[in-house]
Formats: structure tokens, C-alpha cells, sequence
């Protein structure tokens, strides 16, 4: 069975769709595509697909209503656009929907939302309730609340994000590129189509760049990023132009548009997932090479002596990232110890560490049960 052959029996899809398409490059909602989405979903979910749509274009139908061209920096001005924005958009996608005879449910999420562990399971258990009903989940950012502390960035980790909470075999990005390029096509006449790559090709990040468009927050190198995330729960991720006609029935049916990143490993188990999700964390933990070998090949927990310094205030159970020298984040995890105390024991063995009675929590600062590779 080869990789895109298994698009016709995967049964639960994440289909997440980008701001430009939705608003037709800042015209408004395009109301003719959305419905021609919507209809090739329906063909989906008669074929037996559970079914997640993240929406962005919040923002983008609230910046077209308030006559203003260019995504803003000011954030209560964002959080404005959203507000007007979103009530039009979920309107639109239950219109679409209704006339295929769906039901659609409104799901807005901030990072805090599912910082928490039970929140989390909350969250996802929701979303599979949704599906048991047959009702569609439109997911999106709370963007009227968010801060730039507690926002996702952009919707394609909130795609992934959804597609880690479902378990769904599928992430499909639509977008306006016809998938992902060695180069970026709108600058180098010279770009090559990548049909087919591993999510976790350290080289994809390179050619992905970091540049978005105007009207959303995403470029390629988001979503690139999000394949990886939709990696650790074993799903393979699509990038396709949604303008592309029948887009989703042909991926269906396992036709080669767009680009498709598959996983190649072993899906993380929940827990773990949920630690690697999260972009929201209190501190940093600055490893050693010997350290940090021990981390990515030999599935260790993090020691004391293997930290050379950290950065950020941060109490015990809280999500630290951990990094090397040179800025490489290896891992997230939760410590173990606060980082007044952690900051003295940095460097130190085992052995001398038990001498002055400062292992109050266990030997590592962070134990591999609680720590997830990024």
C-alpha cells in the first residue's frame, strides 16, 4: 500500500483552511468556494470520514468589514476584527453545511485552554462527542481574547493541535500554493514541487522560510511546523491549493495533489502529545552535549548535572523547554523543581547532591515519563 493509498481508507480527517482562500485575498468571504468545500466534505463523511474543519478568516472578514487592507500590529484591534468577524464566518459555514445536511458546532480555543491537563481531555473529548453525532466541528482560535502570550500564532498548529486531540490519520492544509516547494515559487522561477517527503526531514524547515502573507500569520514554515506536530500522533499531513477543483475527493482518492509529509515514527502516547503541544511554557533548561545526547537517543530523564544554566522564573510542575547551548530545542517536559532551587543544583551529581540533602523531589529535574522530543 503505498503512502497516498492509504488516504482512501484513513477515517478521520483534520481539513484546516487558510485565510486567503476564505477571504478570496482580502474580498470577502467567498461564499461559491466555501460551498464547494463543504460539498466535497460531505462526499467525505459519507464515505465514512469523521470529520474536523479549522477555519481561519476571523480576523481577515473583520479587517474587510472595518476597511482596513493590511493585517494590523495592535492587538485590540485584532481581537476587534475577530469579534466582527467570526460571527460572519461561522454563519457562512453552517449555510454551507445545512445544505448538504450537516450540523456544525462552534469551537474556540487559546493556548491556556489547553495548558491544563484535564482541560485538555476535556477539549478533545468534546471534539469526539461532536463526531459521534455527526455534527462538523468548526475550530478556531479565540482570537478575541488572546494575548500574545496564550495564542496559538496561526492556524496550522491549531490544525495540528486538533488533529493530536482527535488522533485523525489525516491533516489537510488548504491553501493558496499548490503545495510545498523546494523554493519559495513566488520569487524563483526555478521551484520544484516536493510530492512526497518525511515530516521530520530536517531539511524542510530551510526551504520553508519564515515569511507569511498579508492577511494571515503563516507562511509555509507553519506549516511545515504543524506536519511535524500532526507527526506525533502518527498522522500524514497534505498541503494542497484549495483552489485546486474536487481537491478533496481527489486526495481521497489518492491522487498526487499537492505535497503530502508523512510520519516515520512510532506515534507519541497521549500524555506525551500533549506535553510536545505546547508552545506556552515557563522557563528554559539549558543542557550540555552529553546531556542532550542522552535525551534524544537513549530516552533518558534529565539530571541536574547534566544543566548548565536555564532561563525564566518557574515553580515545580510547571512546562519547561529544554534546549542546547546553541538555541536547539530538544525536549518540553514538566520540572520537577522550581528554579530557585534547581538554579543551585545545576552541574552537580547525584552522589553530591544526596550529600546535601537537596534531592526533595526525586533524582532528575526532569523525569522522561514527563518530558516529550520537539
Amino acid at each position: 500500500m503505498t503512502k497516498r493509498t492509504k488516504l482512501k481508507t484513513s477515517k478521520r480527517w483534520v481539513v484546516k483552511i487558510g485565510s486567503a482562500l476564505l477571504s478570496n485575498d482580502g474580498q470577502g468571504l467567498d461564499f461559491d468556494r466555501m460551498q464547494t468545500w463543504v460539498e466535497q466534505m460531505s462526499v467525505l463523511i459519507s464515505d465514512g470520514v469523521e470529520l474536523c474543519l479549522v477555519s481561519s478568516g476571523a480576523i481577515a472578514v473583520g479587517l474587510k468589514t472595518l476597511k482596513i487592507n493590511k493585517r494590523p500590529q495592535d492587538l485590540p484591534l485584532l481581537q476587534a476584527a475577530a469579534a466582527i468577524g467570526q460571527m460572519g464566518l461561522v454563519q457562512a459555514w453552517q449555510s454551507c453545511f445545512s445544505q448538504c445536511g450537516h450540523d456544525t458546532a462552534q469551537v474556540l480555543f487559546t493556548h491556556e485552554d489547553l495548558a491544563d491537563r484535564k482541560r485538555y481531555l476535556n477539549a478533545r473529548d468534546t471534539l469526539k462527542k461532536l463526531n459521534e453525532f455527526g455534527v462538523i466541528p468548526v475550530v478556531n482560535e479565540n482570537d478575541t481574547v488572546a494575548t500574545d502570550e496564550i495564542r496559538f500564532g496561526d492556524n496550522d498548529s491549531l490544525g495540528a493541535l486538533a488533529t493530536n486531540l482527535l488522533e485523525a490519520d489525516v491533516l489537510v492544509i488548504l491553501t493558496d500554493q499548490d503545495g510545498f516547494f523546494d523554493k519559495d515559487p513566488r520569487f524563483h522561477v526555478d521551484a520544484a514541487l516536493i510530492p512526497e517527503a518525511r515530516s521530520l526531514d530536517d531539511r524542510l524547515l530551510g526551504m520553508a522560510g519564515k515569511k507569511g502573507g498579508t492577511l494571515g500569520r503563516g507562511g509555509m514554515y507553519t506549516k511545515i511546523v504543524a506536519a511535524q506536530q500532526a507527526a506525533r500522533s502518527g498522522a500524514m499531513t497534505v498541503i494542497a491549493n484549495g483552489r485546486v477543483d474536487q481537491v478533496l475527493e481527489k486526495l481521497r482518492m489518492g491522487k498526487e495533489v499537492g505535497s503530502l509529509l508523512y510520519p516515520d515514527l512510532k506515534p507519541q502516547a497521549a500524555r506525551k502529545r500533549w506535553l510536545a503541544s505546547h508552545k506556552q511554557i515557563r522557563g528554559t533548561l539549558i543542557v550540555d552535549a552529553g546531556a542532550a545526547n542522552a535525551l534524544k537517543t537513549k530516552g533518558r530523564s534529565l539530571l541536574p548535572v547534566g544543566v548548565t544554566d536555564s532561563r525564566g522564573s518557574f515553580d515545580r510542575g510547571d512546562i519547561v523547554a529544554i534546549e542546547t547551548a546553541d538555541g536547539e530545542r530538544i525536549a518540553t517536559g514538566l520540572t520537577n523543581y522550581g528554579s530557585d532551587l534547581a538554579h543551585r543544583m545545576f552541574g552537580k551529581t547525584t552522589a553530591q547532591l544526596m550529600d546535601r540533602q537537596m534531592l526533595l523531589e526525586g533524582v532528575a529535574l526532569v523525569h522522561r515519563d514527563n518530558l516529550a522530543l520537539v
